[in-house]
């Protein structure tokens, strides 16, 4: 399915190169108001401005007003990227609870972000789990879930919008092309 928007809040596509401890505080450090040190500014992201104080995201920062056009409808102030979109798509999709260990396998992120994650949205009440592992999403994960899927696609949450149903695809074309080629053996 074809994108309208990029303009949500995105992790870093280099986390991996991170320690953990390092990935953890920078994760529970997104959306904190940084100061520049006297003399010195920060440039927004988006707009290009110098700022005397802005919302810090993974090294980047934000005008308030930049912060607050990024977040999405829905989210209640919570900075919704594609993996929480997917967290959210994944669970509302499947016919049964999915367990915790499948949803964060197939987010498109790190198994350490994944988690994170996950646990961030449960306390946030966008979604809850249930002793044995299963995750159920709850209605403002599902009004979360359309404001990110709209900014993104101008359209109301479909599967084909998930990592995981383009993953499956993606397994379905291998499985095809592998049985149309004859054996040499």
């Amino acid at each position: 399915m074809q994108k309208k928007s990029d303009y949500i809040f995105k992790y870093p596509p280099n986390l991996q190169e991170l320690d953990l401890a390092t990935m953890v505080s920078m994760y529970r450090d997104r959306g904190e108001p940084r100061k520049a040190a006297p003399g010195k500014y920060l440039a927004c992201t988006t707009t290009h401005k110098l700022l005397k104080e802005a919302k810090w995201w993974f090294g980047l920062y934000y005008s308030q007003a930049a912060w607050d056009d990024l977040l999405t409808k829905g989210s209640e102030g919570y900075p919704l990227t594609e993996a929480e979109m997917n967290v959210f798509g994944l669970i509302l999709a499947s016919e049964e609870p999915p367990h915790r260990e499948y949803v964060e396998k197939h987010i498109g992120v790190l198994p350490k972000l994944a988690y994170l994650i996950v646990n961030d949205l449960k306390q946030f009440g966008f979604i809850l789990e249930d002793e044995h592992g299963f995750l159920r999403i709850t209605p403002r994960g599902e009004r979360a879930l359309q404001g990110i899927t709209r900014r993104l696609y101008e359209k109301r949450f479909t599967p084909e919008m998930l990592v995981a149903y383009h993953q499956t695809e993606d397994l379905k074309k291998e499985e095809s092309h592998s049985n149309d080629q004859p054996s040499l053996f």
